[in-house]
């Protein structure tokens, strides 16, 4: 089981400057949705933001993180909408 704490700190130690929330799917710390939004995204295509954001998570996913599913996007900048 990873805590979602555990999960925030490993991202934000590769991108200090992401925004991160994380939603317990099934309140059993296994399986989350984690939305990062960061600066570090900007130029980059969505498959390699997400292999960003599992980079970061060292391998986690898949053991200790039985199931992610991942929104990544770039901060909306003032008085702009980021669409939702």
């Amino acid at each position: 089981m990873m805590q979602a704490e555990e999960i925030e700190k490993l991202i934000n130690e590769s991108m200090p400057d992401a925004k991160v929330v994380i939603e317990d799917l099934r309140g059993d710390g296994h399986h989350y949705a984690v939305t990062v939004e960061s600066e570090a995204f900007k130029g980059m295509v969505l498959a390699d933001q997400h292999r960003m954001v599992f980079t970061a998570l060292q391998g986690r996913v898949g053991g200790l993180l039985r199931e992610m599913t991942l929104t990544t996007r770039l901060p909306s900048k003032k008085g702009e909408s980021d669409g939702t």
